[in-house]
Parts: structure tokens; sequence; C-alpha cells
């Protein structure tokens, strides 16, 4: 099937069929650069975005063994993070805030207090689970910085999302993938947290709490155009039946010495090319991130393929899941995106059409305004 056999409406309107995507993860030659034009023509203005935060893992405990992961660590290791201190966390965010930041991104592996050793740690410390001290970090960063929280940690509970909810502006959670198929080969059969049903419930349920949500996709770690169709349907549907996410992240696997996947082969460039295009096609009022820093050579070629977000990037910390790659400077990525006759524009943690008390409590509504004058 070629591009033109596809309805011109349903291609404007992202209205696409199982078969039709496909096909268009398969687009060649001159199919390509047709899927790469559709797809920028539906950028809604000239803005491409980003975040300033500062990241800060409260553990690198971990119930998964993903075979693309160097975030996990070991608990005999003795450079893992068990349970980083409350103090030392909010020094961080207090100097991070000399750097301007307005992000707090917090993460913890899934499930970390399922061991002993951060049970212990928790236990010293006065709390019961991660999701108890992480609310307690959460507030005291809403009491004490100018920081909005947004909470990266895996699956969680309905309930335990329900008490985050509280504390956080945003959160999110990458699908990465909805095949099952997966849990078999070496990306994910370590990881029981990677079971697709468990994730889209936690993607669901950030939905019926009304959490604006980041999610995405995983490129590259074994799965076919069949898989990554079904999943950014997924995502479609679920934000058909919610409408809480606000960006859906396209990541490219990236091979990464002493990992299990350390053979195997990345994502062609074509391959990010055609998955981007079509994710814009698909959501039109979602934003569209590709991770900068996985990226350096490539990156403005995202933005030709309709991409409109860098997602976060901090000057104060790097990326603890791929740590071997720095964050591109911001004046960098300021040059690189007005090379293409776009503009670089700051946003917070949360998307400005969730910026309302249908999505956020009281006191955080006041902040998260408080602080999005300051960026106007």
């Amino acid at each position: 099937m070629l591009i033109s056999d596809i309805s011109e409406n349903r291609l404007k309107k992202g209205n696409l069929k199982k078969e039709e995507i496909i096909s268009l993860l398969n687009a060649e030659k001159n199919d390509i650069n047709r899927l790469m034009s559709l797809a920028n023509s539906k950028r809604e203005n000239n803005f491409i975005t980003y975040s300033k935060n500062i990241f800060i893992p409260l553990t690198e405990i971990c119930r998964n063994s993903c075979g693309y992961c160097t975030f996990k660590k070991e608990s005999n290791d003795p450079e893992a993070i068990i349970l980083k201190n409350k103090k030392d966390i909010i020094d961080e965010l207090k100097f991070s805030e000399q750097y301007d930041c307005k992000e707090a991104l917090f993460t913890f592996g899934e499930q970390a207090d399922e061991k002993e050793i951060v049970k212990s740690a928790l236990m010293e410390k006065g709390f019961s689970s991660m999701v108890e001290y992480h609310y307690d970090i959460c507030q005291t960063t809403l009491d004490q910085t100018d920081l909005l929280p947004h909470t990266n940690a895996g699956v969680l509970s309905y309930e335990d999302m329900k008490t985050l909810k509280e504390v956080n502006v945003s959160m999110g959670m990458m699908l990465e993938n909805s095949s099952p198929r997966l849990r078999l080969m070496e990306a994910h059969k370590n990881s029981p947290g990677k079971d697709p049903n468990l994730r889209i419930k936690t993607i669901a349920d950030a939905g019926k709490l009304k959490i604006p949500f980041t999610t995405g996709i995983l490129i590259g770690i074994g799965e076919t155009k069949e898989e990554i169709a079904d999943s950014l349907l997924t995502i479609k549907n679920l934000h058909d039946k919610y409408g809480h996410i606000q960006e859906i992240i396209i990541q490219n696997f990236r091979s990464k010495p002493g990992i299990p996947m350390e053979n195997n082969p990345e994502p062609s460039i074509l391959d990010m090319i055609r998955t981007v295009s079509v994710a814009k096609l698909l959501f039109s009022d979602v934003s569209i991130q590709v991770p900068p820093n996985l990226n350096h050579e490539t990156n403005q070629i995202f933005l030709l393929c309709g991409a409109d977000d860098w997602g976060g990037i901090s000057p104060v910390s790097k990326d603890y899941v791929n740590p071997e790659a720095p964050w591109p400077e911001i004046e960098y990525m300021d040059n690189l995106t007005r090379d293409t006759g776009l503009d670089l524009k700051e946003r917070l943690a949360i998307y400005d059409k969730y910026i309302n008390n249908d999505f956020l409590n009281e006191d955080i509504l006041n902040k998260t305004i408080k602080l999005k004058n300051k960026l106007e």
C-alpha cells in the first residue's frame, strides 16, 4: 500500500487503520518524503518546547532487569543509591533554582521497596513504603521550592497514583510496547513490571484520576512494525477515552557496553523518521518528543517529521537512565532549532491545556499559574 492509497481525509485527521499505519511504518523512497511533509504540516505553531529540570532518582534499586537498562543497580553495588537522603534532595533542588529549573523530575526503581535493603532504609527514616516517602519529598518540594514535581516510577497501583496526584503536577511512564511477546525476549524477559497489561492499566488509571501524563514507545528492542502500530493505537485509544496524555516520547534503543543487548542493532534513522511521522499524524493534539541526548546528529530531522518537544533538559543533573548521553546545552538546542526555522520555547512539566482545576488541586494550580506567569 502506498501513501497515495490512503484517504486524504484520514491522513489529515489521523484516523488511520492498523494496516495503513503498518504501511506507513514501511514507507520507502518518495513516500517517506510525503510522510514527513504531511506530519510536519500538522504542526500547530512554530515552537519547539522543552522543560528545564533537575533529575533526581530516589533509589536505583528496581524489580525489573531490562536487557537495555543501565539505570538499575544491584543492592551490593557500593555506588548504588539505595535511598536518597531528603536533606540532600532539597539541597539539590534549591541549587537547581539558581539555574532557573522549574521541574523536579523524580524517579525510583519500580517496586523498589520489595527489596529488603530499601525496606530497611525506609523504616530507618520512619516510612513504610516508597510512595509514602516520595509523597513527603514532593510535599516538601512544593513547600520549600518553586519547582513542580513530576514523577516517573513505573507501574503503580490506582491508590498510589491517587496519593501522588495530590503532590505532582504531572506523571509519566513509558508503555514501551503493548506486545506480550516481548516478555519472552532479552529486553523484558526478566522484568515483571514490563507486562503490557500492567502498564496499560497504569496509564488508564492516570486517565481516570485526571493526571496529565507522559508516555511513549521504545523502538529497536525486537518489536515488529505491527507491534509498533498496536502500541501507538493502544496509546491513542487511552487518550481518546480519557484525554490526559500530554506528550508521547518516541525513544530509540541505544546500545551500551555491558548491557545484555549490547550487540543488538539500533533502529535505523529511517525507522525513527517513519515512527515519529506516524505518531504526529495519529496525535495531532499531543506533543511528540524525541530525546535530544540520544540523537545528537539527527535531531533536526525529527523536527521535519513534526516533532515539537525536546522533553526535559537539565543544566544541573545527568540523565540517569542514559548516563552515557549528556544533555545538550540549551543554547545549542536553541541554535539547532532556529536553524530549521523554528523557535525554542521553555514550558513547564504540565502543558497549558491541563492547567485547570479539572486536573490540579487548588494549591498546585495556584503554584503552577504563578510559575507560568514567570515564563511569559
